[in-house]
């Protein structure tokens, strides 16, 4: 049998982050992952990045994670979502060729020496003394540490009108269940759902009644090491189309075909990503809907209808697809389709995504019931980090959901059982103030230092931090006098907003009809400075954002504080102040912190009270 120190089942966004990122610590490390599919592959929206999702692959490139590079190489059409609201809002999203991307993260993981990548189907799972046994159709293989990364393939069954087949995607075999492949693994009892839409021929399309979307060249690539906007791929338009009154209608008079609605699927599905039947029947009176015509690749024949998921039965999908203007001639080449799939009860898991009850048992991605590659991809890179710092027995890594999105996602999903696929969006964090993208380098750097590894990125944050620093003593110090041409540059066309005293440049960076990045750089080009562009873009939305930030400064240090508070749930269970209700509900959950107990559904505030008082 073939030993690892870290072994990844599932070679999808969250498996190849778990191996990556455990590969640095020189560990012998394997993915096995099913053939005939390649590693990170993009089966639905060929998209990374998107509201909340931008933030989480910073955050990820800044701790050493793979996906901002794969995505800047693959990236065909670059975009910031939000750009007409405030920066902390903003979120940068990249339409990839799938077909690239899949190749790219082949080709990374394929050059590290000490990961293998086994392309065979698991089929048992099981404890041994010195970790676990993973069983494939050839061969068998013993690992200390686990991460199961396996995605909507536990049970999953796919749904086209009445049509039903086994598997977790198309075209690929089926996988067992979780009972069937690791006996000892509870599932949760709903069942999950996701679909996709049909993917229609790019050639029988009518761009010219469409909006053009063009690729925006002043969006930021996601890898902090790469030059800001320098493209590694040919750059393409998406485009807009629209549902109407026609198409509505089509979907509606077919609610008894529809798996959703006649019984055939019994699982939940995304509420923030809704398939167009849903949105018939939520929305009864609403017949016009954005439909986003996105390319699947460059050399691809396919384009990704994203806005119209369906399991409608094919020839209703054809319908209502050439009811909508610029679509009367398009063919469907795969038809959309309806996934149903186990997904594990994650209050079973601690922060570090380690299962309570089998120690060295690792979940993350699909599996534990979120939406979205980059989700997937945050979790793995936590499970991964985690898994081998233990082998190295250092400390765990746990971010702060007050400092950063993936945080505020694994502390979301361990607290409470799921009744419906996760998404992250910038609503869910209590300080996004803060959790920004320009400032990343500054939030994740101290995180990444914890690993104690001195690879190039180490080197570029420590260098960029030195930087910001010093830029941001010269913004507090330097002085622009009233006489200077760039106060009246910098003048507003109102009364009020005339500069006519000395300013530091951070009190120029704050007015309000000034943008700060570009404010900021023509000081430097003034005084003759030459800087990295995020170095500039970080320092002043930092200084912008800076009075705001410190009004909530106390309350957040509190909040923080008080959050990160260890905690004995044993010890809070046997108190005879707290109720037999929250008592059993902590039983479940075992919070390690303050803040992990403060987010459990039904615990009341006079628990919360006792246990405050025990603490402080």
């Amino acid at each position: 049998m073939t030993q690892f120190d870290v072994l990844v089942v599932g070679g999808g966004h969250a498996g190849i982050e778990a191996a990556y990122i455990s590969s640095q610590f020189n560990l012998r490390v394997a993915i096995i992952s099913l053939p005939g599919i390649g590693l990170a592959s993009a089966p639905c929206n060929p998209s990374v990045g998107g509201v909340g999702k931008g933030q989480v692959v910073r955050e990820l490139d800044a701790l050493g994670g793979l996906m901002g590079i794969l995505a800047d190489k693959a990236g065909i059409q670059f975009r910031t979502l939000n750009d007409s609201k405030g920066f902390a809002v903003q979120s940068s999203r990249v339409q990839i060729d799938k077909e690239r991307y899949s190749l790219y993260a082949e080709e990374i993981i394929g050059k590290i020496s000490n990961i293998t990548v086994i392309k065979e189907k698991v089929f048992h799972v099981e404890q041994v003394e010195s970790g676990f046994e993973v069983k494939t159709d050839t061969g068998s293989y013993i690992t200390h540490k686990l991460i199961m990364t396996v995605g909507t393939f536990l049970n999953g069954k796919m749904h086209t009108g009445s049509s039903q087949t086994l598997g977790g995607r198309i075209d690929c075999e089926k996988s067992p269940g979780l009972q069937d492949l690791f006996a000892q693994i509870q599932t949760q009892p709903l069942r999950f759902k996701t679909g996709t839409p049909p993917r229609l021929n790019k050639d029988s399309i009518d761009y010219s009644q469409l909006e053009e979307q063009p690729s925006d060249s002043s969006v930021r690539n996601f890898h902090c090491m790469n030059s800001e906007f320098e493209r590694y791929s040919t750059q393409v338009s998406c485009y807009l189309a629209h549902t109407n009154e026609q198409t509505m209608s089509i979907i509606r008079e077919n609610k008894e075909k529809s798996p959703m609605f006649n019984g055939q699927i019994k699982g939940t599905g995304a509420r923030y990503c809704p398939s167009i039947e849903d949105k018939a029947f939520r929305y009864p009176e609403k017949h016009v809907h954005h439909v986003f015509i996105e390319p699947e690749g460059l050399d691809l024949s396919t384009v990704y209808p994203s806005g119209i998921s369906s399991s409608l039965p094919k020839e209703v999908q054809e319908s209502y697809v050439r009811s909508i203007h610029g679509l009367e001639k398009a063919e469907i080449e795969v038809f959309g389709y309806a996934v149903e799939y186990d997904v594990v009860d994650t209050t079973t898991l601690n922060l570090t995504l380690e299962h309570n009850h089998i120690k060295n048992l690792y979940f993350a991605g699909q599996v534990n019931g979120t939406s979205g590659y980059e989700e997937a991809a945050g979790q793995g890179f936590i499970a991964g980090v985690n898994a081998s710092l233990a082998l190295n027995g250092l400390d765990p890594l746990v971010l702060s959901r007050h400092e950063s999105y993936i945080g505020v996602m694994i502390e979301d999903l361990i607290t409470n059982l799921r009744d419906e696929p996760y998404r992250l969006f910038t609503a869910r964090s209590e300080n996004r103030l803060f959790i920004r993208e320009d400032n990343t380098l500054i939030r994740m750097s101290p995180y990444r230092a914890q690993l104690f590894l001195n690879r190039n990125l180490d080197i570029y944050q420590r260098d960029f931090l030195e930087q910001f620093e010093s830029l941001s003593q010269y913004c507090d110090e330097t002085m622009i006098p009233e006489t200077s041409v760039l106060m009246k540059e910098f003048s507003g066309a109102g009364e009020l907003q005339q500069l006519t005293r000395r300013m530091s440049v951070t009190e120029l960076l704050k007015q309000a009809w000034l943008n700060p990045i570009s404010t900021l750089k023509r000081i430097l080009d003034f005084h003759e400075i030459s800087l990295h562009g995020d170095l500039i873009r970080t320092a002043a939305i930092t200084k912008k954002y800076e009075g705001y930030i410190k009004r909530a400064d106390g309350q957040f240090e509190r909040l923080k504080k008080m959050d990160s508070m260890k905690i004995d749930w044993e010890k809070i269970t046997g108190s005879n102040n707290i109720s037999f209700e929250c008592k059993q509900r902590i039983l479940r959950i075992r919070p390690e912190t303050f803040g992990q107990l403060k987010l459990i559904e039904g615990i009341r505030p006079a628990t919360l009270a006792v246990v405050a008082a025990k603490a402080l």
